[in-house]
């Protein structure tokens, strides 16, 4: 048993503060917006600029660039969520923003692979920009305040574990893993107070 988790608790030793400080922060985020929390926003904002100091360095172009994208989707999403004093409610989302969500996907997927695959050293451009892309599109649900967006960052969260542990960040993979379960119970959730204010 010990041979299976050496490697990762040596792994774990050797963390930088900063990818701490970004994993602390962010698990902080989730949990306030599975509550349905305005909070989660400051959280994340803290969250995602150190996460994009972390995964620069291992050369995670697409997923640091994502990073920059929640921190604009956080000052946004902390906007939108009090329109005119008041919260927003939760609501599914339309036929129109499904395909804003699609294109995001399918633009997204497209434009950082070939960002990716042609102007940096990456050696997992498709992975690494099919991760970013889905989660670019949960993080717009989420800012609209869009059930859905945990079935889109979720997705996101299923293909970056492996990816994180490939990449030999298994701080990142566990909270990415933590990270999953939250999202189903946030799903959960949203689900229960959107039906409560019907």
């Amino acid at each position: 048993m010990q041979e299976i988790f050496y490697p990762l608790i040596e792994q774990l030793k050797i963390t930088s503060v900063w990818e701490w400080i970004a994993v602390v922060f962010g698990l902080i985020q989730v949990l306030l917006a599975w509550r349905n929390k305005i909070l989660l926003y400051p959280a994340g904002i803290i969250s995602t600029s150190c996460s994009i100091l972390v995964l620069t360095n291992v050369h995670l172009f697409a997923e640091a660039f994502l990073n920059l994208y929640y921190l604009i989707m956080s000052v946004y999403g902390w906007w939108n969520w009090k329109q005119e004093g008041k919260e927003i409610p939760i609501s599914k989302a339309n036929q129109k923003e499904w395909l804003i969500t699609l294109v995001i996907v399918i633009f997204g997927w497209w434009i950082l692979y070939f960002l990716l695959s042609r102007f940096t050293p990456s050696d997992v451009p498709i992975w690494d920009a099919l991760v970013s892309s889905t989660a670019w599109a949960g993080m717009w649900l989420l800012a609209r305040r869009k059930i859905e967006n945990w079935i889109l960052l979720n997705i996101s969260n299923a293909l970056a574990v492996p990816l994180q542990f490939h990449k030999q960040i298994p701080l990142y993979a566990i909270f990415t893993f933590i990270l999953f379960i939250i999202a189903i119970l946030g799903f959960v959730n949203w689900r229960r107070l959107m039906n409560v204010h019907k």
